[in-house]
Protein backbone atom coordinates (compact mmCIF):
# COMPACT_ATOMS: atom_id res chain seq x y z
CA UNK A 1 0.00 0.00 0.00
CA UNK A 2 1.49 3.36 -1.07
CA UNK A 3 2.12 6.01 1.51
CA UNK A 4 -0.02 9.15 1.27
CA UNK A 5 1.84 12.33 0.38
CA UNK A 6 2.54 14.48 3.42
CA UNK A 7 0.42 17.62 3.49
CA UNK A 8 2.37 20.87 3.34
CA UNK A 9 2.18 23.14 6.34
CA UNK A 10 0.61 26.61 5.84
CA UNK A 11 4.06 28.20 6.22
CA UNK A 12 5.52 25.92 3.52
CA UNK A 13 2.62 26.68 1.18
CA UNK A 14 3.12 30.41 1.76
CA UNK A 15 6.87 30.15 1.02
CA UNK A 16 6.22 28.09 -2.13
CA UNK A 17 3.68 30.62 -3.38
CA UNK A 18 6.05 33.50 -2.68
CA UNK A 19 8.93 31.78 -4.51
CA UNK A 20 6.67 31.02 -7.49
CA UNK A 21 5.46 34.64 -7.62
CA UNK A 22 9.02 36.03 -7.49
CA UNK A 23 10.25 33.64 -10.19
CA UNK A 24 7.25 34.35 -12.43
CA UNK A 25 7.52 38.13 -11.98
CA UNK A 26 11.28 38.01 -12.64
CA UNK A 27 10.79 36.04 -15.86
CA UNK A 28 8.04 38.37 -17.10
CA UNK A 29 10.17 41.43 -16.21
CA UNK A 30 13.18 39.98 -18.01
CA UNK A 31 11.53 38.43 -21.08
CA UNK A 32 8.36 40.39 -21.80
CA UNK A 33 7.43 43.60 -19.97
CA UNK A 34 8.96 45.84 -17.34
CA UNK A 35 7.16 48.65 -15.50
CA UNK A 36 8.67 52.11 -15.65
CA UNK A 37 7.79 55.49 -14.11
CA UNK A 38 8.33 58.92 -15.66
CA UNK A 39 10.38 60.87 -13.05
CA UNK A 40 11.26 64.07 -14.97
CA UNK A 41 9.70 66.52 -17.42
CA UNK A 42 12.06 65.79 -20.33
CA UNK A 43 9.28 64.14 -22.40
CA UNK A 44 6.40 66.51 -21.53
CA UNK A 45 3.75 66.70 -22.78
CA UNK A 46 4.12 63.43 -24.69
CA UNK A 47 4.75 61.71 -21.36
CA UNK A 48 3.99 63.33 -18.01
CA UNK A 49 5.72 63.17 -14.65
CA UNK A 50 3.76 60.53 -12.76
CA UNK A 51 2.97 58.39 -15.81
CA UNK A 52 3.40 54.65 -15.22
CA UNK A 53 4.09 52.61 -18.33
CA UNK A 54 5.10 49.20 -19.56
CA UNK A 55 8.28 48.78 -21.57
CA UNK A 56 8.24 45.95 -24.11
CA UNK A 57 11.39 43.82 -24.13
CA UNK A 58 9.92 41.78 -27.00
CA UNK A 59 9.96 44.48 -29.68
CA UNK A 60 13.73 44.85 -29.97
CA UNK A 61 14.58 41.47 -28.46
CA UNK A 62 15.28 40.63 -24.83
CA UNK A 63 18.86 41.09 -23.64
CA UNK A 64 20.52 38.20 -21.87
CA UNK A 65 21.49 39.59 -18.43
CA UNK A 66 25.08 40.80 -18.43
CA UNK A 67 25.10 40.74 -14.62
CA UNK A 68 23.34 37.50 -13.60
CA UNK A 69 24.21 37.60 -9.89
CA UNK A 70 21.47 39.94 -8.72
CA UNK A 71 18.69 40.00 -6.13
CA UNK A 72 15.43 39.39 -8.05
CA UNK A 73 13.20 42.38 -8.87
CA UNK A 74 15.88 44.94 -7.97
CA UNK A 75 18.07 47.22 -10.06
CA UNK A 76 21.11 48.88 -8.46
CA UNK A 77 20.31 48.75 -4.72
CA UNK A 78 18.34 46.52 -2.37
CA UNK A 79 15.01 48.21 -1.66
CA UNK A 80 15.26 51.03 0.88
CA UNK A 81 19.00 50.62 1.43
CA UNK A 82 22.31 51.67 -0.06
CA UNK A 83 23.42 48.03 -0.32
CA UNK A 84 24.25 46.93 -3.89
CA UNK A 85 21.75 44.37 -5.15
CA UNK A 86 24.25 42.63 -7.43
CA UNK A 87 27.73 41.20 -7.73
CA UNK A 88 29.80 41.86 -10.85
CA UNK A 89 31.98 38.81 -10.21
CA UNK A 90 30.40 37.26 -13.30
CA UNK A 91 29.89 39.37 -16.43
CA UNK A 92 28.39 37.66 -19.49
CA UNK A 93 28.99 38.84 -23.07
CA UNK A 94 26.27 40.92 -24.71
CA UNK A 95 23.58 38.93 -26.52
CA UNK A 96 20.04 39.85 -27.55
CA UNK A 97 17.26 37.41 -28.44
CA UNK A 98 15.45 37.98 -31.76
CA UNK A 99 12.81 40.73 -31.58
CA UNK A 100 9.86 41.95 -33.64
CA UNK A 101 11.74 44.92 -35.07
CA UNK A 102 14.81 47.10 -34.87
CA UNK A 103 14.74 50.47 -33.15
CA UNK A 104 13.00 52.72 -35.68
CA UNK A 105 13.51 56.43 -36.02
CA UNK A 106 11.20 58.37 -33.64
CA UNK A 107 10.42 55.37 -31.41
CA UNK A 108 10.14 56.24 -27.72
CA UNK A 109 12.86 54.08 -26.18
CA UNK A 110 13.99 53.12 -22.69
CA UNK A 111 17.75 52.66 -22.42
CA UNK A 112 20.59 52.57 -19.90
CA UNK A 113 22.17 55.98 -19.34
CA UNK A 114 25.47 55.52 -21.21
CA UNK A 115 27.92 57.61 -19.18
CA UNK A 116 27.08 56.05 -15.79
CA UNK A 117 30.26 54.00 -15.75
CA UNK A 118 30.17 53.02 -12.07
CA UNK A 119 27.59 50.31 -12.87
CA UNK A 120 27.54 47.37 -15.31
CA UNK A 121 25.76 48.20 -18.57
CA UNK A 122 22.47 46.46 -17.72
CA UNK A 123 22.31 48.10 -14.28
CA UNK A 124 22.84 51.70 -15.32
CA UNK A 125 19.94 54.07 -14.62
CA UNK A 126 17.04 53.75 -17.07
CA UNK A 127 16.30 56.80 -19.24
CA UNK A 128 13.45 57.38 -21.68
CA UNK A 129 13.75 59.55 -24.79
CA UNK A 130 12.81 59.59 -28.46
CA UNK A 131 15.25 57.99 -30.91
CA UNK A 132 15.45 60.91 -33.34
CA UNK A 133 18.48 59.42 -35.11
CA UNK A 134 19.29 55.81 -36.02
CA UNK A 135 22.56 54.25 -37.26
CA UNK A 136 23.93 56.10 -40.30
CA UNK A 137 21.66 59.14 -39.94
CA UNK A 138 23.09 62.65 -40.01
CA UNK A 139 21.69 64.84 -37.23
CA UNK A 140 21.62 68.62 -37.32
CA UNK A 141 19.74 71.28 -35.38
CA UNK A 142 19.22 74.75 -36.85
CA UNK A 143 17.60 77.41 -34.63
CA UNK A 144 15.99 74.62 -32.57
CA UNK A 145 14.60 72.77 -35.62
CA UNK A 146 15.74 69.17 -35.97
CA UNK A 147 17.13 68.18 -39.37
CA UNK A 148 17.67 64.48 -40.18
CA UNK A 149 19.51 63.53 -43.36
CA UNK A 150 18.96 67.01 -44.77
CA UNK A 151 15.18 67.05 -44.16
CA UNK A 152 13.06 68.50 -41.37
CA UNK A 153 12.73 65.85 -38.69
CA UNK A 154 9.62 64.44 -37.05
CA UNK A 155 7.82 66.91 -34.81
CA UNK A 156 5.97 65.25 -31.90
CA UNK A 157 2.44 66.56 -31.60
CA UNK A 158 3.05 67.90 -28.09
CA UNK A 159 6.70 68.93 -28.37
CA UNK A 160 7.66 71.73 -25.97
CA UNK A 161 10.17 74.59 -25.98
CA UNK A 162 10.88 77.39 -23.51
CA UNK A 163 9.42 80.89 -23.88
CA UNK A 164 9.70 84.28 -22.19
CA UNK A 165 6.16 85.39 -21.38
CA UNK A 166 5.84 89.07 -20.37
CA UNK A 167 2.64 90.09 -18.58
CA UNK A 168 0.98 93.30 -17.37
CA UNK A 169 0.26 91.87 -13.92
CA UNK A 170 1.49 89.04 -11.67
CA UNK A 171 0.00 85.61 -12.40
CA UNK A 172 -0.55 82.59 -10.19
CA UNK A 173 -0.51 78.82 -10.65
CA UNK A 174 -4.27 78.70 -11.26
CA UNK A 175 -3.88 80.96 -14.30
CA UNK A 176 -1.29 78.67 -15.87
CA UNK A 177 -3.27 75.57 -14.91
CA UNK A 178 -6.13 76.78 -17.12
CA UNK A 179 -3.69 76.57 -20.04
CA UNK A 180 -2.45 73.10 -19.12
CA UNK A 181 0.85 74.37 -17.68
CA UNK A 182 1.77 72.68 -14.40
CA UNK A 183 3.67 74.23 -11.50
CA UNK A 184 7.01 72.76 -12.64
CA UNK A 185 6.70 74.23 -16.15
CA UNK A 186 6.89 77.94 -15.31
CA UNK A 187 8.93 80.30 -13.18
CA UNK A 188 9.21 84.05 -12.66
CA UNK A 189 11.92 86.50 -13.62
CA UNK A 190 12.28 90.30 -13.90
CA UNK A 191 10.60 91.00 -10.53
CA UNK A 192 7.51 88.99 -11.39
CA UNK A 193 6.76 90.83 -14.63
CA UNK A 194 7.92 87.92 -16.77
CA UNK A 195 7.71 84.15 -16.78
CA UNK A 196 9.85 81.39 -18.20
CA UNK A 197 7.31 78.91 -19.57
CA UNK A 198 7.77 75.44 -21.06
CA UNK A 199 4.86 74.80 -23.41
CA UNK A 200 3.66 73.49 -26.75
CA UNK A 201 3.05 75.78 -29.73
CA UNK A 202 -0.71 75.33 -29.30
CA UNK A 203 -0.61 76.46 -25.67
CA UNK A 204 1.61 79.42 -26.56
CA UNK A 205 -0.88 80.58 -29.20
CA UNK A 206 -3.61 80.52 -26.56
CA UNK A 207 -1.41 82.45 -24.13
CA UNK A 208 -0.67 85.10 -26.75
CA UNK A 209 -4.40 85.82 -27.03
CA UNK A 210 -4.73 86.50 -23.29
CA UNK A 211 -5.23 90.20 -22.43
CA UNK A 212 -2.73 89.93 -19.56
CA UNK A 213 0.10 88.74 -21.84
CA UNK A 214 1.98 91.54 -23.59
CA UNK A 215 4.63 89.50 -25.44
CA UNK A 216 5.91 85.96 -25.96
CA UNK A 217 9.43 85.16 -27.20
CA UNK A 218 10.85 81.70 -27.88
CA UNK A 219 14.21 81.20 -26.14
CA UNK A 220 16.50 80.29 -29.03
CA UNK A 221 20.24 80.30 -28.49
CA UNK A 222 22.11 82.07 -31.31
CA UNK A 223 24.88 80.24 -33.15
CA UNK A 224 27.95 79.71 -30.98
CA UNK A 225 29.60 77.22 -28.69
CA UNK A 226 28.10 76.02 -25.41
CA UNK A 227 29.96 74.34 -22.56
CA UNK A 228 28.75 70.83 -21.81
CA UNK A 229 27.53 70.04 -25.32
CA UNK A 230 28.71 66.71 -26.80
CA UNK A 231 31.36 66.16 -27.98
CA UNK A 232 32.96 69.59 -27.52
CA UNK A 233 30.48 72.41 -27.97
CA UNK A 234 32.97 75.21 -27.56
CA UNK A 235 35.46 73.81 -30.07
CA UNK A 236 32.84 72.91 -32.70
CA UNK A 237 30.65 75.98 -32.08
CA UNK A 238 27.59 73.85 -31.20
CA UNK A 239 24.81 74.47 -28.69
CA UNK A 240 21.40 72.99 -27.86
CA UNK A 241 19.64 74.91 -30.66
CA UNK A 242 22.41 74.90 -33.26
CA UNK A 243 24.06 71.52 -33.45
CA UNK A 244 25.91 69.36 -35.94
CA UNK A 245 25.97 68.02 -38.55
CA UNK A 246 26.91 64.77 -36.81
CA UNK A 247 26.70 61.30 -38.37
CA UNK A 248 25.56 58.50 -36.06
CA UNK A 249 27.86 55.46 -36.10
CA UNK A 250 26.58 52.20 -37.58
CA UNK A 251 27.98 48.71 -37.22
CA UNK A 252 30.58 48.17 -39.94
CA UNK A 253 31.09 51.88 -40.67
CA UNK A 254 34.76 52.72 -41.16
CA UNK A 255 36.00 56.25 -40.55
CA UNK A 256 39.33 57.96 -40.98
CA UNK A 257 40.63 59.11 -37.61
CA UNK A 258 41.13 62.75 -38.53
CA UNK A 259 41.43 65.32 -35.75
CA UNK A 260 37.73 66.17 -36.12
CA UNK A 261 36.64 62.52 -36.07
CA UNK A 262 38.73 61.84 -32.97
CA UNK A 263 36.81 64.65 -31.27
CA UNK A 264 33.42 63.39 -32.52
CA UNK A 265 33.85 59.63 -32.13
CA UNK A 266 36.84 59.00 -29.88
CA UNK A 267 34.72 58.89 -26.71
CA UNK A 268 32.36 56.25 -28.14
CA UNK A 269 35.29 54.12 -29.33
CA UNK A 270 36.98 54.37 -25.94
CA UNK A 271 33.93 53.69 -23.78
CA UNK A 272 31.49 51.49 -25.72
CA UNK A 273 33.40 49.36 -28.24
CA UNK A 274 34.70 46.80 -25.75
CA UNK A 275 38.35 47.79 -26.11
CA UNK A 276 40.64 47.64 -23.07
CA UNK A 277 43.46 50.04 -23.89
CA UNK A 278 42.29 53.17 -25.71
CA UNK A 279 43.85 56.62 -25.42
CA UNK A 280 43.27 59.97 -27.09
CA UNK A 281 46.33 62.22 -27.13
CA UNK A 282 46.77 65.42 -29.10
CA UNK A 283 43.65 64.67 -31.18
CA UNK A 284 44.98 61.24 -32.14
CA UNK A 285 43.57 57.81 -31.26
CA UNK A 286 45.76 55.05 -29.82
CA UNK A 287 44.65 51.44 -29.31
CA UNK A 288 47.01 49.15 -27.40
CA UNK A 289 49.63 51.87 -27.67
CA UNK A 290 49.49 52.07 -31.47
CA UNK A 291 48.23 55.10 -33.38
CA UNK A 292 45.06 54.26 -35.34
CA UNK A 293 44.45 55.91 -38.71
CA UNK A 294 40.99 54.38 -39.28
CA UNK A 295 38.39 52.56 -37.20
CA UNK A 296 35.42 50.26 -37.97
CA UNK A 297 32.53 50.34 -35.47
CA UNK A 298 31.39 47.03 -34.01
CA UNK A 299 27.84 48.00 -33.01
CA UNK A 300 25.03 50.40 -33.89
CA UNK A 301 24.37 53.69 -32.09
CA UNK A 302 21.39 56.01 -31.63
CA UNK A 303 20.79 59.70 -30.95
CA UNK A 304 18.14 60.39 -28.29
CA UNK A 305 16.25 63.62 -27.55
CA UNK A 306 13.41 64.52 -25.21
CA UNK A 307 10.19 66.02 -26.59
CA UNK A 308 10.56 68.86 -24.06
CA UNK A 309 13.48 70.16 -26.11
CA UNK A 310 14.66 72.92 -23.77
CA UNK A 311 14.29 70.85 -20.59
CA UNK A 312 15.87 67.57 -21.63
CA UNK A 313 19.30 66.21 -20.75
CA UNK A 314 19.91 64.03 -23.80
CA UNK A 315 22.32 63.05 -26.58
CA UNK A 316 23.13 66.70 -27.24
CA UNK A 317 24.89 66.65 -23.86
CA UNK A 318 26.21 63.09 -23.35
CA UNK A 319 26.38 61.60 -26.84
CA UNK A 320 25.36 58.39 -28.56
CA UNK A 321 23.44 55.46 -27.07
CA UNK A 322 25.08 52.12 -27.97
CA UNK A 323 22.85 49.29 -29.16
CA UNK A 324 23.77 47.13 -26.16
CA UNK A 325 22.31 49.83 -23.86
CA UNK A 326 18.81 49.60 -25.38
CA UNK A 327 16.30 48.18 -22.86
CA UNK A 328 13.04 48.21 -24.80
CA UNK A 329 10.23 50.09 -26.49
CA UNK A 330 7.91 52.28 -24.42
CA UNK A 331 4.58 50.60 -25.17
CA UNK A 332 1.55 51.86 -23.20
CA UNK A 333 0.51 53.63 -20.00
CA UNK A 334 -1.36 51.75 -17.29
CA UNK A 335 -1.62 54.51 -14.65
CA UNK A 336 -0.98 58.25 -14.35
CA UNK A 337 -0.87 60.29 -11.14
CA UNK A 338 -0.65 64.08 -10.82
CA UNK A 339 1.57 64.95 -7.84
CA UNK A 340 0.04 68.44 -7.61
CA UNK A 341 -3.48 67.10 -6.99
CA UNK A 342 -5.01 65.21 -4.06
CA UNK A 343 -7.26 62.21 -3.49
CA UNK A 344 -9.10 61.02 -6.61
CA UNK A 345 -8.13 64.17 -8.50
CA UNK A 346 -4.59 62.78 -8.61
CA UNK A 347 -5.62 60.13 -11.13
CA UNK A 348 -5.46 61.15 -14.78
CA UNK A 349 -8.21 58.81 -15.98
CA UNK A 350 -7.88 59.85 -19.62
CA UNK A 351 -4.34 58.45 -19.79
CA UNK A 352 -5.19 54.89 -18.74
CA UNK A 353 -4.00 52.29 -21.29
CA UNK A 354 -2.93 54.99 -23.69
CA UNK A 355 -0.47 53.84 -26.36
CA UNK A 356 2.86 55.66 -26.65
CA UNK A 357 3.73 57.20 -30.00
Amino acid sequence: MSKSKAKKSPAREWVDALVFAVVAASLIRWLLLEPFTIPTASMEKSLLVGDFLFVSKMHYGTRIPKTPLQVPLTHQKIWGTEIPSYSDAIQLPYYRLPGFSDVERNDVVVFNYPTEFQYPTDLKTNYIKRAVGTPGDVIEIKLSELIVNGEVGFKPEEMQFSYDVITNRPLNADFFKEYGINQDSFGTFSNGAGYLVFATEEIIKRLESSPVVTSVTKRIQPAGGETGIFPDGNMLGWNRDNYGPLKIPAKGWTIEMTQENVVKYGFAIEKYEGLENVEMKEAQLFIDGKKVDSYTFTQDYYFMMGDNRHDSYDSRYWGFVPEDHIVGKAWFLWLSLDKDESMFSKIRWNRFFKGIE
